[in-house]
């Protein structure tokens, strides 16, 4: 079993694409980060962790980190590489806060983490990954979908923030920055009705498809079926431009959201678990 990391993203990409596209919908949170290294490397401010495991020149496992973010890892046809990568990760001395993934790779590797640093680990969100292919629902909210534009720069940076305080209970990541891409590369959507009400965001992309995040309602505006008609409205735009899917990721916690998404037509695909480190 041999790890190899890859300084080089396009060359990563190159080696995993077959891997994680046998499961495009389980692993489309790593291939949108492949996409963002490759065509905005500016985005990640640090060298990222890009490795393989494989036996026999054959891929079992795919890992990345894009510090300061958490440790992403694929499905693994071996655990065995769940100890590869963390003592890999260990020998480099890299701070690790958390890892996201598939729910047996995550458990295993947080206990192999554990075991290298004593450091205790807790779950900290369970997740699901969804897949669309087409709409079936469209909510009759009043209201349409538009593009954002700079003139709702400072509404949206507002909701990002309580996005993140709402979901996690901090702001993680730098929300003008975030806003500002999304902004730049007109991939946010606000639903309008008399005012603006909701907001989702296309995220990263995949070879086949196009993954939705940042999905948020004012708690002012909930339960009128604007975050319903926000999601389907954006998901039938990525589809009419020409993407196969649509993928997300839900709380498992909020039974509102997994129900409203799979109204629409999101089909579950796979569980994803969170661990922190402490």
């Amino acid at each position: 079993m041999k790890l190899q990391r890859f300084e080089n993203a396009s060359l990563f990409y190159n080696r995993v694409k077959d891997y994680l596209l046998s499961q495009e919908a389980m692993h489309n949170l790593l291939l949108g980060i492949a996409d963002t290294l490759i065509h905005h490397p500016h985005r990640y401010k640090s060298q990222p962790y890009l490795a393989t495991v494989e036996v026999d020149r054959e891929i079992v496992a795919v890992a990345m980190r894009t510090p300061p973010y958490d440790l992403v890892l694929s499905q693994i046809k071996d655990l065995g590489a769940v100890e590869v990568i963390a003592k890999d990760l260990h020998s480099f001395s890299e701070t690790i806060l958390g890892v996201n993934a598939p729910t047996v790779e995550a458990k295993a590797f947080a206990q192999a983490w554990r075991s290298l640093t004593n450091q205790s680990y807790q779950l900290k969100m369970a997740m699901r990954a969804f897949q669309l292919e087409q709409v079936q629902n469209i909510s009759q909210a009043s209201g349409y979908l538009r593009l954002a534009t700079e003139s709702d720069k400072e509404l949206l940076v507002r909701w990002f923030e309580a996005f993140y305080l709402e979901a996690v209970g901090k702001v993680e990541s730098d929300p003008k920055a975030l806003i500002n891409h999304h902004l730049q590369q007109h991939t946010a959507y606000v639903w309008q009705d008399q005012v603006s009400v909701s907001i989702a965001c296309r995220g990263q992309l995949t070879p086949n498809g196009a993954r939705i995040g940042l999905v948020y309602t004012p708690p002012e505006y909930r339960r009128k079926g604007y975050a319903s008609a926000c999601v389907a409205g954006l998901s039938q735009t990525l589809l009419n431009q020409g993407h196969k899917y649509c993928f997300l990721f839900t709380d498992l916690a909020n039974p509102t959201t997994n129900h409203i998404y799979q109204a629409i037509g999101y089909q579950p695909v796979g569980d994803w678990h969170n661990y922190c480190f402490t």
